[in-house]
């Protein structure tokens, strides 16, 4: 039987941004399924099975979805086959399980998200999908003190 690690999630109208925490991942497997099956295993940093299985609220493009896997997180971008804005992330109307939080570091009203604090674009966002971890596998994080200055 394998754990849940704590995933954090944020969507734009054409993405869903997926941070899943797990320290030192070995073996990472992830899957995306048009129907917006998105399966996700590994090894954890003592060897533990972890995975988990999301059935996305809609349709997903497989050949869009990107990884990057760091050494405190696995980042995914998930491609919407249709842009547009999910009423959830998951299809299921139930509460969704305890180890889904919403990213409220990505999180962008469906309004806002013209205007992205910080003069980011959803370019800008991408990039950190690719290159968001630095040596010690930490997150991107804008340096507040000098946009205050702004």
């Amino acid at each position: 039987m394998s754990r849940q690690p704590e995933v954090l999630w944020a969507q734009r109208s054409d993405k869903i941004y997926l941070t899943i925490s797990l320290l030192d991942a070995e073996d990472v497997s992830v899957k995306s399924e048009p129907q917006g099956l998105f399966t996700f295993s590994a090894k954890g940093a003592r060897g533990e099975p972890v995975g988990f299985s999301l059935e996305l609220y809609g349709r997903i493009a497989p050949e869009g979805c990107k990884v990057n896997i760091g050494i405190r997180n696995i980042l995914c971008s998930v491609q919407k086959e249709e842009k547009g804005w999910w009423k959830r992330l998951l299809k299921s109307e139930e509460k969704p399980a305890p180890y889904l939080k919403v990213d409220w570091n990505r999180w962008c009203d469906e309004d806002d998200e013209v205007d992205i604090s910080f003069g980011d674009s959803d370019d800008a966002l991408e990039d950190d999908i690719d290159e968001s971890s630095d040596e010690e596998g930490m997150l991107y994080l804008p340096d507040l003190e000098k946009a205050g200055r702004r």
